[in-house]
């Protein structure tokens, strides 16, 4: 594991020929995302690309200075999933450089519902909060002016597909198709050094969201859970994750993930038999993040986030017949 604050800026070495670089997110919890540049002959490939913003192609770019490259040696962008702050600095360095974007086939959706949203790219989940019963999150979210214009978003050159190999120049990588924390997540797994590249789909200290998509699954911890089990069978590689510090052991943290939803099963399964309806009645009345904080202590994206994971578990419970749902005007209902 790494011995300083993961954040840190730089091109940290984690593997030969595979440097870490950290890249900043904007007043977000999170605090930056780890992109991986990978030797690929005279050039780069760049696992994951960052947000679209100033200051972190300036960290890109003077990370990548410190290893003897620049932005125009990226020869391609093979990206997990399609959330902003993985995809759109990538957007706009194709343009500038030439760049080829590869993602996994099934974010095809979400890119699609993205694109053709009103160039908006958050409003699809005022619809799916509205279901949940989370009026007055839509309320706060638009209250703060939700939603991103989609200039940073733009179709990929390459649809990847689940169990074909990305061939550089001194590994291969083979795409894993990962639903769950989006529909078409993917990780790549280097089964010959024993790394995992693994995007949003396994992280060292936090939980991935669930739902959280323009083109929502129908079942997306259900999904989830099924790629943390497709995970488990891979080898025990190197965790290189998209947040977070790189750690030897994957296996160890899929089984931690796996207890964590055990757990929330069974507080969602509770809080329904204890009269809350909707998701998001449910979700007011569970602790959340590491920190056990309320619901109401939330900021509103955040509560968003809560409202849909709590329905994607309660999904699962419908599914696995420990609870049962109603559709009531437009509002979904779970009882036992």
């Amino acid at each position: 594991m790494d011995h300083h604050d993961w954040t840190t800026p730089g091109a940290f070495p984690v593997a030969d020929g595979v440097h870490r670089i950290p890249l900043p997110l904007p007043s977000d919890g999170l605090r930056a995302v780890n992109v991986y540049a990978v030797d690929d002959g005279d050039g780069l490939a760049l696992v994951d690309s960052g947000w679209a913003l100033a200051v972190a192609r300036e960290r890109l770019e003077a990370a990548l200075g410190s290893i003897g490259r620049e932005l125009g040696d990226v020869r391609r962008f093979l990206v997990t999933h399609v959330h902003r702050d993985h995809y759109t600095l990538g957007v706009v360095l194709r343009r500038l450089f030439g760049s080829r974007i590869a993602v996994g086939a099934h974010e095809e959706p979400n890119l699609r519902t993205i694109l053709d949203s009103d160039h908006r790219a958050e409003r699809p989940h005022l619809d799916e909060l509205r279901r949940d019963g989370a009026t007055p999150v839509i309320d706060r979210l638009l209250a703060l002016g939700t939603g991103e214009p989609t200039l940073d978003w733009e179709l990929p050159d390459e649809w990847l597909a689940d169990g074909s190999d990305v061939t550089l120049a001194k590994r291969t990588l083979r795409v894993v198709h990962t639903p769950g924390h989006t529909r078409g997540h993917v990780v790549f797994a280097d089964l010959d050094a024993g790394l995992l590249f693994a995007g949003d789909h396994v992280l060292p200290h936090i939980t991935p969201s669930i739902g959280f998509e323009a083109a929502r699954a129908p079942l997306p911890l259900g999904d989830f859970l099924g790629s943390l089990r497709r995970v488990r069978t891979l080898p025990d590689l190197r965790l290189l994750p998209a947040h977070g510090p790189v750690t030897d052991s994957t296996h160890g943290r899929v089984d931690e993930l796996v207890a964590h939803h055990d757990r929330r099963l069974d507080q969602a399964e509770r809080a329904a038999g204890d009269g809350a309806c909707t998701p998001y009645e449910v979700a007011r009345v569970l602790p959340w993040t590491r920190r056990e904080r309320a619901f109401d202590d939330l900021d509103p994206f955040n509560q968003m986030l809560a409202v849909m994971e709590t329905a994607a578990h309660l999904d699962v419970l419908v599914r696995d017949e420990r609870l049962r749902s109603s559709l009531v005007d437009g509002v979904v209902h779970y009882a036992p």
